[in-house]
């Protein structure tokens, strides 16, 4: 046990010659993680709950393959080309589409209305919110 020198004291007060404070005592230390490690341990936190570790995705023409190819598998359809080019344009990716408007197509929007080249037209789902174990998740490292 420590002895502790008492310099003053009074009813509402003790001055010891040596403090040491409760949390440096009792607490571990403060340690700093880096980006790149919270971002390996956030992704593993995810593919530990059933997410898909994409290593391969690293510019936005990846990722748009990768999302036609989970559109075709949910929708259980094939698109063109053509098609993919017009279906991105006109309504996965709109140029005049801000942050919220692109985030309101899963929320409130995720089903599009398609007209295909041969004229029928098909509900695209962005999401089955009916069925959600047909939605496949997916992480990725973040990229440029």
């Amino acid at each position: 046990m420590s002895t502790y020198n008492t310099i003053a004291e009074s009813n509402n007060f003790i001055v010891l010659d040596k403090y040491t404070k409760y949390a440096v005592v009792n607490e571990a230390a403060v340690v700093y993680q880096t980006e790149a490690a919270l971002e390996r341990e956030f992704i593993q936190d995810l593919t530990n709950q059933g997410y898909e570790y994409l290593t391969h995705l690293s510019s936005i023409d990846a990722m748009l393959g990768n999302v036609r190819v989970q559109l075709q598998a949910l929708n259980n359809m094939q698109f063109s080309d053509s098609e993919w080019t017009r279906f991105v344009e006109e309504y996965l990716d709109k140029p005049s589409d801000n942050l919220v408007e692109k985030t309101r197509k899963i929320h409130d929007n995720y089903i599009y209305d398609f007209v295909f080249d041969e004229g029928h037209i098909q509900n695209i789902y962005l999401v089955d919110k009916k069925n959600i174990a047909r939605n496949k998740v997916q992480v990725i490292t973040q990229f440029t």
